[in-house]
């Protein structure tokens, strides 16, 4: 089994942190944003030891995994799972940036 790893983006990190911090302003609270993390890592794992399981994007190299009302921008070799963009689909699909 190979054993990839999984490297954030800044612009992945940014978004993240962005939604994240939305849902804990918004609801004054840190609860949701806590359960999003965890469902976000939940799937990492998943897509840890099945990279293919993500849709082709325009983009040829990259995937997206959805999650829930999220989409994860990915693309993968043998060495690493590099999260590109993680884009929230209620948004506007012209502000889409992937890479």
């Amino acid at each position: 089994m190979v054993k990839r790893k999984i490297v954030w983006s800044n612009r992945a990190r940014i978004k993240l942190f962005e939604i994240l911090e939305f849902y804990t302003e918004r609801n004054k609270s840190r609860v949701y944003s806590a359960k999003l993390y965890q469902r976000l890592t939940k799937e990492l794992k998943i897509l840890h030891n099945q990279p293919d399981i993500g849709l082709n994007s325009e983009i040829e190299s990259v995937r997206g995994l959805i999650i829930d009302d999220y989409i994860l921008f990915y693309e993968y070799n043998d060495e690493r799972i590099v999260v590109h963009s993680i884009w929230d689909c209620r948004q506007n699909p012209e502000d889409l940036i992937i890479k």
